[in-house]
C-alpha cells in the first residue's frame, strides 16, 4: 500500500495547536482512488487541511472490507508495483486478509491481522505490496500509516522489520494491542518491540458491546482515534466510522466506549507534537521542495521507460545498474516499477506560525 495518486499535491505538514484542548475534534475522511478512478479506493484522514500531523504520524489510509475480486481494474487483489520512499516509516496493519511485502533490502514477508510490517525508508528504499497468489482470505481490510522520521534520521540506511508477537491487554470488555510505541492499560505497560524514532503510540482497540476502557496516556502526547466499525465514543463524544477523533496534549487518561448495540473497533495513534515541518509529495517525505525534487530525479534515473501505458508499470523497467542506486531494486514482483508523477516546479513561501488554531497548507488544497 502506498500513495498512488496520479496528481499528488505537495504539502507542508506541521504540528498544530488546538483552539480547545479539552474537546474532541472530529476529522472526516476523503475518498482517494489509488492509481486512477477505477482503482482501489481508500479513506484518508491525514494529512488534511485542518490537521496534517498527529505526533510523527503523517499519513493514514483506511480501506475495506473489500472482497478481493472487486478490487482494482483487472488485477488479482492488491497489486502495488515497486515504488520508492524516503524520510518515513510505513506501518502495515490489517484487520482481515494478507499482504505480501517485497523490498530492495531483500525482504519477503507476508503480514496478517495482529502482525506488523514496519519499513524504514531512511535515505531511500523501494518496495511492492501484493495479495498472495493461490489460496488466501477472501477479504482485504486494514490501515496503512506513515510515520515521519526526524531530521537526524533522513540519511539512515533503509531497513525492514516484521513482528508477529505484539503485546496485548484486556480491560472493561476491551482488547488493546500495541503495534508501535507504548501504552498503559489497566496498570499494565504495553511496549511494542518495533523500532520507533520519536515518542509515539499505535494500537488497535476491539470493544465488546457496551465496553468502556480507560487508557493511561502520556500528557505530552496528542492523540487521534480512527473508528473502523461500530458506534464508538472518545471522551464521551461520538466519532463516526472512518473518521478521526483528535485530542490535544495535556490529558493523563483517555476513555473509549462502544455502544450497546454491537462491538466496535478503532485504531489509536498519538505522540509528541512533531518539532519539524515536513514536505510530503507522492511517496517522499523531506524538509523542502528541493528534497523531494532530488528524490524524484534519483528514482527516475533508476528506471528505463519504454512506453507510455498510463499511470501503472507498463513499459517501465529497472535500469541495469538500479541495484546500486539510491533505492535499489525489488526482485520477484511480476511487473515493472512505477514511474513517478510529474512534480510541479513550485517554491514554498516562508510563513509565520499562528498563535492558535489549525495550520493550513501553503501548497494544494490539503484535501
Amino acid at each position: 500500500m502506498s500513495n498512488l495518486e496520479t496528481r499528488p499535491a505537495e504539502r507542508v505538514c506541521s504540528a498544530a495547536t488546538s483552539e480547545d484542548a479539552g474537546r474532541v475534534e472530529v476529522l472526516t475522511h476523503r475518498d482517494v482512488p489509488l492509481g486512477g478512478t477505477r482503482a482501489m479506493r481508500v479513506r484518508r484522514t491525514i494529512p488534511q487541511r485542518a490537521r496534517s500531523l498527529v505526533g510523527a504520524w503523517c499519513f493514514l489510509d483506511h480501506y475495506g472490507p473489500d472482497p478481493l475480486p472487486a478490487i482494482g481494474d483487472g488485477t488479482d487483489g492488491m497489486q502495488v508495483p515497486p515504488h520508492p520512499h524516503t524520510g518515513l516509516q510505513t506501518v502495515s496493519w490489517l484487520f482481515a486478509g494478507e499482504i505480501l511485502h517485497r523490498d530492495s533490502v531483500g525482504s519477503l514477508q507476508t503480514v496478517r491481522p495482529g502482525e506488523l510490517n514496519l519499513m524504514t525508508a531512511g535515505r531511500g528504499i523501494s518496495h511492492s505490496e501484493e495479495t498472495p497468489r493461490g489460496e488466501r482470505p477472501p477479504v482485504l481490510h486494514g490501515v496503512q500509516l506513515w510515520v515521519a522520521l526526524p531530521g537526524d534520521r533522513l540519511t539512515d540506511p533503509p531497513a525492514f522489520e516484521h513482528h508477529a508477537d505484539l503485546p496485548v491487554a484486556t480491560s472493561g470488555g476491551a482488547r488493546v494491542q500495541v503495534f508501535l510505541g507504548e501504552l498503559t492499560v489497566a496498570g499494565k505497560a504495553l511496549r511494542s518491540p518495533a523500532t520507533a524514532y520519536t515518542p509515539l503510540v499505535g494500537a488497535q482497540l476491539d470493544l465488546e458491546p457496551g465496553a468502556r476502557v480507560t487508557l493511561d496516556v502520556d500528557t505530552r502526547f496528542e492523540h487521534a482515534l480512527l473508528v473502523d466499525d461500530g458506534a464508538v465514543r472518545l471522551e464521551g463524544d461520538d466519532v463516526p466510522p472512518s473518521s478521526l477523533g483528535y485530542l490535544a496534549p495535556g490529558r493523563r487518561t483517555l476513555t473509549v466506549e462502544a455502544g450497546g448495540d454491537g462491538p466496535g473497533r478503532a485504531v489509536l495513534v498519538g505522540g509528541e507534537p512533531f518539532a519539524e515541518d515536513v514536505v510530503m509529495w507522492w511517496n517522499f517525505v523531506g524538509r523542502s521542495h528541493d528534497d523531494v525534487a532530488r528524490a524524484r530525479a534519483d528514482w527516475q534515473a533508476q528506471l528505463v521507460v519504454t512506453g507510455d501505458d498510463g499511470p501503472h508499470h507498463g513499459g517501465t523497467r529497472y535500469a541495469a545498474d538500479a541495484s546500486s542506486g539510491r533505492y535499489g531494486e525489488v526482485e520477484g514482483y511480476d511487473g515493472g516499477p512505477l514511474p513517478a508523477p510529474v512534480l510541479p516546479d513550485v517554491r514554498l513561501r516562508p510563513r509565520s506560525r499562528p498563535a492558535a488554531g489549525p495550520r493550513s497548507h501553503p501548497a494544494g488544497d490539503g484535501q
